[in-house]
This record gives C-alpha cells, structure tokens and sequence, in this order.
C-alpha cells in the first residue's frame, strides 16, 4: 500500500489531530503535493488558520498540567513504543519521504528513516539518565518542563527534524503542537498516526498543517505558547524571532548554514575529497550543514579537482524509485529554481565550472533533477562561496597557508557546521578548536545522535541532539532551604 492509499483509507489525509482526535480543519484553504520526480500534483491537503492553532494550543495548555507531573520511566516508555512502531512503519515513511520530496528511495531508507528514529532512541535514554534534581548546598536545583512548544520543522529532512525536536520536548515533560513544512506534509500524518498508536494522552502532541503566515506566525506569537523552535532559512528564524518577542517566550532557531571542510596539507587527498563530495552532497545538499565549501592547499589544486571530477561523475541521479539511484529530485521547483540561478551566479563570477552546470541533469525532460556542479578556484568573496545553495553546489576554494585556511573557513554570516581533515590530529584539533562553527567533524567520524547540532552567528541558536537538545525544553528552578 502507498502512503497515499494508506492515508486515504485511514480519512486523515483532510484532518488535523488536536487533542486526540483527528478533527476537520476551521477553514477551506488547500495547499498541494506536488511529486518532484514527476511534477505532478499528487494530493491536496487542509491549510490551518487562527481557530485551528487557537484550538491546539489550548488543548496543549490543558493537558500540559498532567503530562508535565509524569514520572520520566512513564514518558521513557511511551518513547519506547513510538520507537517501536516507526521501526515497524519505516518502509511506508521511506515511501513517503520519496514521493512528497524527492530523496531516492535508498537514501530514505538507510538515511531519513533511521537517523529519525534515533532521535527518539536518544531522547528516551536522555529521559532515564538525566538528574532532575540536584542539590548544590541547601538548594536544590531543579529542571522543569517549560510548558506549551510550538515546533516548526522543514521540507529537507521531514520526518528527521520532526523526531529532533518533538522527542526531546515530550520526554522533558513539555506538551506540543507540531507545524510541519507546507512542502512535505504527509510524513507528518503518518508521525501522528504512530503517536496515537503509541498512546500517548490527549493534547499532548498536536498537528497543525498550514503555511507561515496562516499557522507559523499565529505560533509565535500565541500567548500561551512557551517556547518556539523552529528550523528553516535565516529569513524564516528572523520573522518567528520578531513574532515571538511581544511574548517573551523562548525561541530556538537552527537556520542557514554555508560549511567549510578545511583539507590540510597533510591529508590523504583521496579520501578528503572523495567523502567530502558525498558529504557536501547527501540529501543532494539540502542539508543546512553540508559542507560545500572545499577549502584546499593551493599547490595541490590540480590534483584536487581531478579526484572531485572523477567522484562527481559516479553519481547516479535519476529516478528516486530506482535502486540504482543514487541521489534523486531536488524537493520542490522554488529550490531547484534557486539552484539554477547560483550555477549561473557561478558562471558569471568567473569561477572554474569543473563538472555539471545549469539544466536538467542527463537531459531529463521532467523532474526537478539537477546535476551535481563543482566549481574551482572559487574567491571566498563570490556569492557561491557566501550564499547558501541548498543544492548540489560545491566551490573549491584554494588558500596558501593554514591560518588563510582558517580565516577563509570563519568568512561567512553562518557557523552551523564544519570539516577538517589532516593527517596530524593536533593540527587537526586546533584548527577545529578556531572555527567559528557549533559542530566540527574531524576526518570524517560516525555519526553521533548524542553530539550537540546548533550554530553560532546567523546559524541560530540553541541545541538540538543529546543532553542539550532536552535542556531547550527545561527550565532551571533553585528551590533554597530544600535540604
């Protein structure tokens, strides 16, 4: 069964769930799938307005009272059963995530799916370890649910930003109403379906479809909303910053990024560039923390751009259905638009087009299919090497020494994410250590669920994943005279 017959059977493809229940929407607004693959519609959907936020965030507020007094070994089992039941439905969210944005199917499944599953396996094992009470003197310090979380979550990595933020916020013991791009909807269905099957109580997760200015804004500025997270543009945190502000409410913003992997001299070239490729690459570069500035020695630029042209040349972009695809369609035509006009930005600026450019990838004649660009001699002063692509866009960018290195790599608005690789690890950790960046991944380590993801500068503000991720959604209470 597809996502869509699964979801036209169920009825909730023209429901929001509030309290419980899936409910019709207060309004008529429609907002449209549209398959990348094919460009074609392939659904339509209810768009939320004032009344349908106004109705989930009282019966978040309601149910906060009780969910905030759980015991975490209640909430950590719940958790347990959401884990469970979206290892149980990963084939139909994998499907999904293909159809409604694009991600080759392999990619869904061995990616999307699982790294959003982790999340909730994290924030379960956060809850059973963490120590809501600690004692410094006669006083206790104490760490308190924050109340009411708007969460507001991307077309990009759907089902993967939704377990990042929803998780963590229900195991602190907050309640939730959950506003998923306009782009991607449908993983955010089958994410509530498996919430009411796990069974958690009414009021406490909450799902709202709608666009910005119809649901996200009411969010932010809703009085008895605590806190709002969002992960978007730049743009998109600034406006949920000033909505919230009348409010004071806290706000958590993962936003933009334009990530430098720093090749030291000393490293092994094949392996530097050849998974630097895959990483600047993955998700076809809509990941706000791909790393899409390659910041190479100069001396060894040759060599460099012969390894990145002939990596490049092994991706298979094509079909998201097909197994030997390696990297799908772009998400949505605003994007792939985007892409289009950076490749020419590119071309313009002068900078070196090593492999693809502008158009549809192989000559396909529908789809939103990019091919993979690389541009060299990149100057860090080109608005490729400074706007974030969100595509399949890399600039290799030449330096002459290390501290140039490290200065190229700091010359952005942005400070998500970052690389180096080097053969000699103390190299290696101080030039980490002088990034301006929230994350920096040395020689290219396993992915850690635990490690904390947020930025520094217009990257935002925050922390998702591990400890820290749970802490955004706790307050800090000092109860004096306790002991």
């Amino acid at each position: 069964m597809t996502p869509l017959e699964h979801l036209s059977r169920t009825g909730h493809l023209d429901k929001f769930f509030i309290n419980g229940q899936w409910v019709e929407p207060s309004g008529t607004a429609r907002g449209i799938v549209v398959n990348p693959a094919t460009e074609e519609v392939v659904s339509e959907f209810p768009l939320g307005n004032g009344e349908d936020v106004d109705a989930a965030v009282a019966a978040a507020r309601h149910a906060f009272a009780v969910w905030s007094r759980t015991t975490p070994e209640y909430r950590a089992g719940l958790l347990d059963r959401l884990q469970a039941l979206l290892e149980a439905r990963s084939e139909l969210l994998a499907q999904c995530l293909t159809l409604e944005m694009g991600a080759a199917i392999g990619h869904a499944r061995s990616a999307q799916v699982p790294l959003a599953i982790a999340h909730v396996k994290v924030a379960r094992d956060v809850l059973t370890a963490f120590p809501f009470v600690k004692q410094r003197g006669q006083t206790a310090v104490t760490h308190e649910p924050i109340g009411v979380c708007a969460l507001i979550t991307p077309w990009n990595w759907p089902l993967y930003q939704i377990t990042a933020k929803v998780s963590p916020a229900l195991a602190a013991g907050c309640t939730v109403v959950l506003k998923p791009s306009e782009l991607s909807p449908l993983d955010a269905l089958l994410f509530a379906e498996v919430i009411e099957e796990a069974g958690f109580p009414p009021g406490v997760f909450n799902l709202v479809q709608g666009d910005g200015p119809g649901v996200g804004t009411r969010l932010a500025s809703h009085r008895d909303v605590d806190m709002i997270s969002i992960t978007g543009s730049t743009r998109a945190g600034v406006a949920v910053a000033q909505a919230a502000a009348p409010t004071v409410k806290r706000v958590a913003q993962e936003l933009g990024g334009k990530s430098p992997n720093v090749i030291l001299p000393d490293a092994d070239l094949d392996r530097a560039v050849s998974l630097g490729i895959a990483a600047a690459f993955r998700n076809l570069g809509q990941s706000c923390s791909a790393p899409t500035r390659m910041i190479v020695p100069r001396e060894r630029l040759s060599e460099i751009d012969a390894i990145a042209q002939r990596v490049a040349a092994q991706i298979v972009v094509g079909d998201p259905l097909s197994e030997a695809t390696t990297h799908g369609a772009i998400a949505n035509r605003a994007q792939f638009e985007r892409i289009q006009t950076m490749i020419g930005v590119g071309i313009l600026e002068g900078a070196r087009l090593l492999i693809g450019g502008p158009g549809r990838a192989h000559d396909l004649n529908v789809g939103l299919y990019v091919k993979p660009t690389i541009f060299s001699d990149v100057s860090t002063s080109m608005r490729i090497a400074q706007e974030e692509v969100f595509g399949p866009v890399l600039c290799i960018i030449p330096y002459d020494t290390v501290e140039e290195a490290v200065t190229i790599a700091n010359h952005t608005v942005y400070g998500l994410g970052a690389h180096v690789q080097g053969e000699d690890l103390d190299v290696v950790r101080d030039v980490a250590s002088r990034i301006r960046s929230g994350q920096v991944h040395l020689n290219y380590p396993a992915w850690d669920p635990h490690a904390p993801f947020g930025g520094f500068k217009q990257s935002g503000n925050g922390r998702e994943y591990g400890v820290e991720g749970m802490l955004e959604y706790l307050e800090v209470k000092s109860i004096l005279g306790y002991f």
